[in-house]
């Protein structure tokens, strides 16, 4: 499997997490890519993707999370990378994954479009 970033923000959040978190997830996507399992917890995301979309937890204060979805074109696509700062669902950091999911999505199918011509 490849790995690919939804766009240059993702990249860019991801590389301002701390090293070690930023190394963890890192490790984690790499995992997935291999067809195995993170080490860090995680959850399907439920509502976005068809339970698709995976958030990678690392727990703590501040707590961070990486967002991704490994279910198309034989690609993970991380869709966001973020430090939680609230309690429950972070609606915002919600908004942005489904947004982003939406663009994944769009980019998948041009892509399956492009090969069938």
């Amino acid at each position: 499997m490849n790995l690919e970033y939804v766009n240059n923000s993702v990249l860019k959040a991801m590389k301002a997490l701390p090293k070690e978190i930023a190394l963890q997830f890192a490790t984690d996507l790499q995992r997935v890519q291999e067809g195995k399992s993170p080490l860090s917890d995680f959850k399907h995301l439920k509502g976005i993707g068809q339970g698709g979309v995976i958030e990678l937890i690392e727990n703590g204060s501040p707590a961070y999370r990486a967002v991704y979805c490994a279910k198309y074109e034989d690609t993970v696509f991380v869709l966001h990378a973020f430090t939680k700062t609230t309690n429950g669902v972070d609606r915002a950091a919600m908004k942005t994954v489904e947004e982003r999911y939406k663009a994944m999505m769009a980019e998948v199918n041009a892509r399956k479009k492009q090969k069938k011509n």
